[in-house]
């Protein structure tokens, strides 16, 4: 199964420094660092500050990254591509959607390279042609252009679960929310309050106190929570005497 790094993901002819930052902040929320650009409208293309800004978190990533004369230099290594295009070709590699066709390349063992085209153009004929796949992400027939980040994240993240995704980080318990034992506790602290005033009759109790014990375990309160109602049972009772 394909290592982080024999993933690369290539821009031809990007024309944004924004979009140049994002892809880079995109690809690094999904593990990937491995940034090429072929040709970019402007060399410095890195270094600007927009592409900085839209990093955000990844200029690791940008100061990585390497700019190429041509396609086939960006490509040295890759074993197989995927052209990534809306646009279906008359002539050129079969299409698929990313979620049909990058599982069964992740067990390939392949290095992988997936490129993109620039924000104006997308990729020319020769480009696609070079490679082995052309992906292609279902959309609105209306409306199907994506934002080269986009496009850029979505690819990744499809990718990234073929692979074998990241586990989601399991929230730890919150240690201020009341555990069942104080539950209890507050349930017949108030039982004892609610027969003072009369709200309670003990001889047809009915079922309250499970509803008040259902209504607490649905809000969760926390420990203060509890102890604020705590105080006004205790301030009701003391009323009561």
């Amino acid at each position: 199964m394909p290592e982080t790094q024999s993933t690369r993901f290539v821009l031809v002819n990007v024309s944004h420094a924004g979009n140049v930052g994002a892809v880079a902040r995109a690809m690094k929320v999904m593990g990937f660092d491995d940034l090429v650009l072929v040709a970019p409208r402007h060399a410095d293309v890195l270094e600007q500050p927009q592409a900085r800004a839209m990093a955000s978190g990844a200029l690791d990533v940008l100061a990585r990254a390497r700019v190429v004369p041509n396609l086939a230099d960006a490509l040295v290594g890759a074993q197989f591509v995927c052209a990534t295009a809306m646009t279906p070709r008359d002539f050129g590699p079969p299409v698929f959607a990313p979620r049909e066709r990058l599982p069964a390349l992740a067990q390939e063992g392949l290095s992988v390279g997936f490129v993109f085209g620039g924000e104006r153009f997308g990729l020319s004929n020769d480009d696609v042609y070079r490679c082995h796949a052309c992906l292609s992400v279902p959309t609105a027939p209306e409306f199907g252009s994506l934002n080269l980040a986009q496009a850029v994240q979505l690819i990744a993240y499809e990718w990234r679960q073929a692979i074998g995704g990241f586990d989601v980080q399991p929230r730890t318990p919150r240690p201020d929310v009341a555990d069942a034992a104080e539950v209890q506790a507050a349930l017949a602290h108030w039982q004892e309050v609610l027969r003072a005033i009369g709200f309670l009759d003990p001889a047809t109790p009915k079922r309250l106190m499970p509803r008040l014990n259902q209504l607490l375990n649905r809000a969760q309160p926390r420990r203060e929570e509890l102890h604020i109602l705590r105080g006004i049972a205790r301030a009701a009772r003391s009323h009561v005497r």
